[in-house]
């Protein structure tokens, strides 16, 4: 790529090299007028065109004139800023989209976890406003039921010999997900044992407290943050942790019908030179 295919700009201190295409790339702004030499306003100073416009909100612009898309970071409060600088440069896709300002949002994905305590026995039931989020916990979480093996209902050997059986949590919506461990009864003189493991962890675990305790912690590993806990029941030991983690806004795309007459009027453009 030469050098003639390239053009420096200098807003407001900040120094931004790209390629003239992209710059022009929308005919009717006023980003076009100024490389053309078209506006008056910007005069080229020591081999660059200086601006002087907000050098950090125009990164996001030249960035949506690179990828036809708009990604704000989470913590962005600068829309009406940002959109000002849009309607400066002439910019209308990117002032459009900036009119989804309520897209441009970050949301909060929300988990409640409900435990359950009785006896020897633990129950989980784990609420997700985001089903990528219980998704991602059912790929993670197994039980393991114990089972006499088939050797010890052949050969009435004592104690019994036990295999461990994986099992999924079950899963009542795409929303929730339920599961336990602890001790069960499998007949009258035996007690069957249900463990929980958590990947990565490796652990097999059976104490309901300690199976709490590492999914809080595959929780936290996974960005969310603990809001709140309090207890639904003090006689049933019954209680509920909430989550909340934020999600990063989608990409919004400019529309196809729009960039399809950009490219028209470009080429229409280029014709006419």
């Amino acid at each position: 790529m030469s050098s003639q295919e390239l053009v420096t700009l200098n807003v407001g201190g900040k120094i931004f090299t790209t390629k003239f295409s992209t710059i022009k790339q929308f005919p009717a702004s006023r980003l076009t007028r100024m490389i053309d030499g078209r506006d008056q306003e910007f005069k080229m100073i020591g081999g660059q065109i200086f601006v002087d416009r907000d050098g950090v909100l125009f990164s996001f612009i030249l960035d949506f004139l690179r990828t036809h898309q708009l990604l704000l970071p989470t913590d962005f409060s600068d829309h009406l800023r940002l959109q000002r600088e849009a309607l400066f440069y002439e910019l209308d896709p990117l002032v459009d989209l900036l009119n989804q300002e309520h897209l441009l949002q970050p949301r909060p994905a929300l988990v409640e976890v409900h435990f359950l305590s009785q006896n020897t026995q633990a129950f989980f039931r784990v609420f997700g406003s985001c089903s990528k989020t219980i998704e991602m916990l059912t790929g993670r979480i197994t039980m393991f039921i114990e089972q006499p093996s088939a050797l010890t209902w052949s050969s009435n050997s004592f104690p019994p010999q036990m295999t461990l059986l994986p099992l999924p949590p079950q899963r009542p919506s795409y929303h929730d997900l339920v599961f336990q461990c602890g001790s069960d009864s499998i007949t009258d003189n035996q007690t069957g044992v249900r463990y929980v493991s958590i990947k990565p962890d490796n652990r097999k675990l059976a104490n309901g407290t300690n199976v709490l305790g590492l999914l809080i912690d595959t929780l936290l590993m996974e960005g969310f943050h603990l809001v709140s806990t309090r207890t639904l029941s003090s006689e049933d030991k019954s209680e509920c942790y909430s989550f909340e983690r934020i999600q990063r806004p989608e990409a919004l795309t400019m529309n196809k019908t729009l960039k399809s007459e950009i490219t028209i009027m470009s080429e229409q453009s280029q014709k006419k030179k």
